[in-house]
């Protein structure tokens, strides 16, 4: 059923998407894991595109912030009005209050508004003035920053990092795949014809069904070893946290179900361990240097026993 629906909304999104199928999937492994995605690349290789394009496929209440240097963070969560009718404050909620939230060049936003969305993230609640109120269900965020332009820009802080299941750097298209894309939009505009194909019902009954995908004890301790040896390299300042322990499982998880099997296997631990780990990992003298805590993760699973059928 998964492996169905996954694919259903990956044919429908690469209409409009060219040659993107693999990152495809590593976002709806996100969407039916719960978590939420940073796409980093430079400006114009499709990020706001495919999260729009995802979006509208999902059939969920969508909202687009444009972060900028003055944006407050009352803007995302939402503030407190006085109603002078009836003398009391009344909750105005924020764009955040949203199924799917596209935040568009978050680094350009000033960190006190970064900050906003570290509880939305986390818990799926914004604390407004003492009062708590609950985001809708299913809930995802898309972020989206140019990691090369520096001006006018924040970097987000590791707390705001680790909070994305996975970093995605799209990359250009190809030979073939630039010219397809100029014949896809020559005449016309795939986003504007793009139908919604499934909706919040189904995207929460799929994240309560790949909770049931099996992962042996095997595969459990190839996990937690991989993980625990990202903090031992020499230059490591920071390695990965137990959240980015089980965002790397849940990921597996859906990354097996949307292969149509009902079980985790080692080879996907280790497709999905650059995408989910090394966003999460510092190394010392290589500040902004997205490589080399991906070649960090990548030397890990090199020395790092990998289990046998037997041991499954």
């Amino acid at each position: 059923m998964i492996a169905e629906f996954s694919q259903k909304v990956k044919r429908n999104v690469a209409r409009v998407i060219v040659g993107k199928d693999a990152y495809i999937d590593l976002i709806l492994c996100c969407v039916l894991a719960g978590g939420h995605v940073l796409l980093e690349d430079v400006p114009g290789t499709g990020k706001t595109v495919l999260a729009k394009s995802l979006a509208r496929s999902l059939n969920c209440p969508f909202k687009r912030i444009q972060f900028t240097p003055d944006l407050l963070p009352s803007d995302v969560t939402g503030l407190s009005i006085f109603d002078q009718r009836t003398l009391s404050f009344e909750f105005k909620p924020g764009a955040v209050f949203a199924s799917v939230v596209l935040a568009d060049e978050i680094n350009r936003a000033t960190p006190r508004t970064q900050s906003s969305l570290l509880e939305c993230m986390e818990e799926r609640q914004v604390t407004v003035d003492g009062t708590t109120y609950p985001l809708p269900s299913p809930f995802l965020v898309l972020a989206t920053q140019n990691p090369v332009e520096i001006q006018g820009t924040f970097p987000l802080p590791e707390a705001q990092l680790d909070r994305f299941m996975m970093r995605l750097r799209l990359g250009y298209t190809d030979s073939q795949g630039a010219r397809d894309i100029l014949r896809r939009f020559l005449n016309d505009d795939p986003m504007a014809e793009l139908e919604p194909i499934a909706d919040a019902a189904q995207i929460l009954q799929a994240q309560q069904e790949i909770k049931k995908i099996h992962v042996s004890q095997a595969v459990i301790d190839y996990i937690a070893e991989l993980c625990e040896r990202t903090r031992k390299p020499e230059g490591v300042t920071l390695g990965v946290s137990p959240r980015g322990m089980l965002a790397l499982l849940r990921a597996c998880q859906a990354y097996a179900a949307i292969s149509g099997r009902d079980y985790v296997t080692p080879d996907d631990v280790k497709a999905l361990a650059v995408p989910v780990l090394a966003h999460r990992i510092i190394v010392r003298g290589a500040y902004g240097q997205s490589e080399k805590s991906e070649a960090v993760v990548r030397d890990v699973l090199r020395q790092t026993p990998v289990p046998t059928e037997q041991d499954a």
